[in-house]
């Protein structure tokens, strides 16, 4: 078994266990993803003290939720990374923060501050509003219609690999893809017009 698949099997046991308000599995979990975790909202919000505000928050969020991950439709740390997001969004919403995010290297920093045994976190990110408002948007969508996109985009599946994941007919899931694409074009537009 390759290290990747006993570490998503350890990570489901542990969220498993955790669902049971088991607090050494829990603190296992903790253990295991809080540092690549924390660099992933660092590298967003570039505060030390607001990113450790967000991942406390994420698992205290991860701790109230575990029982309502499903590991057929994500990866545990891919579940808890969408945990640590949406909060770190929430953040800089309540901050009105004016973040610059550059499209077209913000997702590959991160997933490679992710998957990097070693992540880098102090290293800043030069953020763009063009994905701060891509991100608003983003935030704006319906919960599985967000999920779909993710899978396709973030996570390069077809609309049927986005099917199967989701357990969904594959007509549903181009549907919310596509609608979940027209509405960021509208937003995006409105906000440009702003």
């Amino acid at each position: 078994m390759a290290t990747d698949e006993l570490t998503t099997a350890q990570l489901k046991t542990w969220l498993a266990d955790v669902a049971r308000r088991d607090p050494v599995a829990f603190r296992s979990l903790y253990d295991a993803t809080s540092a690549k975790l924390f660099g992933f909202t660092l590298r967003i919000l570039n505060k030390r003290e607001l990113a450790e505000e967000v991942l406390q928050e994420s698992f205290v969020n991860i701790w109230n939720n575990a029982a309502s991950y499903q590991p057929a439709l994500a990866a545990p740390m891919t579940w808890m990374t969408t945990i640590v997001r949406n909060k770190t969004f929430d953040m800089l919403r309540r901050l009105d923060a004016t973040v610059e995010i550059d499209a077209d290297n913000f997702d590959k920093d991160v997933m490679e501050a992710l998957e990097s045994p070693n992540p880098t976190p102090i290293e800043a990110l030069q953020l763009s509003s063009d994905a701060k408002a891509l991100a608003k948007c983003f935030s704006r969508l319906e919960g599985l219609h967000r999920q779909a996109i993710a899978l396709a985009f973030y996570h390069d599946l077809s609309h049927s690999e986005v099917a199967d994941q989701m357990k969904l007919p594959l007509g549903t899931v181009k549907t919310w893809i596509r609608r979940g694409l027209e509405r960021l074009r509208l937003c995006l537009s409105k906000l440009e017009g702003a």
